[in-house]
């Protein structure tokens, strides 16, 4: 009977951790400090491509910058999105997008608003108001 209960226990106690785990990785965290920057410089005869990012993550703002230049390619005619989603290896990223161009130059500009990492947690950036 002792064995029984105590299994009994057990098993309970393992499905109330596991549930408790992924409500603790789908919270909403917010994060005041992100990386600012250039991040992708692509340099032809025609045009110089500047890529930057702001509020960004170290962990993804490379994989990040480069997808955003591939987005670039394909979509020259795109100069602002408020809303565009980026999806990575470990996180998808959403944020606004302008491009901006000034003779050969040309800035693309992507600001971090939201980070959906694949294990659940969300981040969404708050300007650091004071």
């Amino acid at each position: 009977m002792k064995k029984t209960t105590i299994l009994v226990f057990l098993l309970i106690f393992q499905f109330v951790s596991s549930q408790e785990n992924k409500e603790k990785n789908n919270v909403i965290t917010t994060y005041k400090y992100g990386h600012n920057g250039m991040e992708y410089i692509v340099t032809s005869n025609k045009e110089t491509v500047v890529v930057s990012t702001f509020n960004s993550k170290k962990d993804i703002k490379s994989e990040i910058a480069q997808k955003i230049y591939d987005f670039y390619k394909n979509n020259k005619e795109v100069k602002t999105l408020n809303l565009l989603t980026i999806n990575g290896e470990v996180a998808k990223v959403t944020g606004k997008y302008i491009v901006t161009k000034k003779g050969k130059l040309i800035a693309v500009n992507f600001y971090y608003q939201k980070i959906e990492w694949n294990n659940g947690r969300i981040e969404l950036y708050k300007k650091n108001i004071g």
